[in-house]
């Protein structure tokens, strides 16, 4: 399985003709993504793909007051109502452990609006997971809050740089969750990864962009980042590629 990470329609189309499983929809992935527009959103429930938003209201840690998880509350309830496979969100407690008081209180919530729809959500827990001090700990009340999966990196920066650690949690979800491998994934490191045993990957799958020169007053005025980066649809079939070349053997190996 593979999840590309988009935040513009052009990412959404580049996702697509490489052949994405799945799309994670944000904005501002320079972030590490915040909640796409809901014009976005529209956009994304057009395309014949699973779609899950991502719900995170701002840039930063994941602490959140009333405000903040009222927008996230709200956020569930736009992608319920649009349409989409799912929701990733995420909460972190004074301590960086779960909140697993609000996070119960999304969950609900999104359980509630699948079962008016018809429908589930499927949810998935975000890298405030990565930030937790004890993995293990975390791992098990994300299953007991009823999460469907986690996007990790396995509690470091870079998926490619945690496999041992991806490889012991894959092992202690025993099926119970879906472990998504994300950031730094690339096909450089697609295989490793899958060697971990985790069967979903998470990647942008993006290179760099054509962009003004830094004289340019898109750069001068603020309009435009420098190294900003877009989906690319080579990145993505080479990945498909991969993750395909893996299934293969894999039954190959099984029958």
């Amino acid at each position: 399985m593979l999840e590309v990470c988009v935040d513009d329609a052009a990412g959404i189309d580049a996702a697509l003709s490489g052949g994405a499983d799945r799309l994670e929809l944000a904005s501002a992935l320079a972030l590490g993504g915040l909640t796409p527009p809901e014009s976005l959103v529209r956009y994304a429930t057009r395309q014949p793909i699973a779609v899950h938003l991502l719900a995170r209201p701002r840039d930063g840690g994941f602490r959140y007051g009333a405000a903040d998880a009222a927008l996230v509350a709200d956020d569930i309830r736009l992608a319920a109502e649009a349409g989409l496979a799912g929701v990733v969100i995420g909460a972190s407690g004074e301590d960086r452990t779960l909140d697993e008081g609000l996070l119960s209180q999304w969950v609900a919530h999104a359980r509630a609006l699948g079962e008016a729809r018809g429908a589930p959500l499927s949810l998935t827990l975000h890298r405030a997971f990565d930030l937790c001090p004890d993995l293990d700990a975390a791992l098990d009340s994300a299953i007991a809050l009823g999460f469907d999966r986690i996007l990790t990196s396995g509690g470091a920066p870079r998926a490619p740089d945690a496999l041992p650690v991806l490889a012991r949690l894959h092992q202690r979800a025993g099926g119970r969750i879906i472990l998504l491998a994300g950031s730094g994934v690339d096909p450089s490191n697609a295989e490793a990864i899958l060697a971990t045993g985790v069967r979903e990957l998470h990647s942008s799958c993006s290179t760099a962009a054509a962009m003004h020169d830094d004289t340019s007053p898109e750069v001068r005025f603020g309009f435009e980042p420098a190294g900003k980066k877009r989906t690319d649809a080579r990145k993505v079939a080479e990945m498909r590629q991969i993750i395909s070349q893996v299934r293969y053997n894999l039954n190959h190996t099984n029958t």
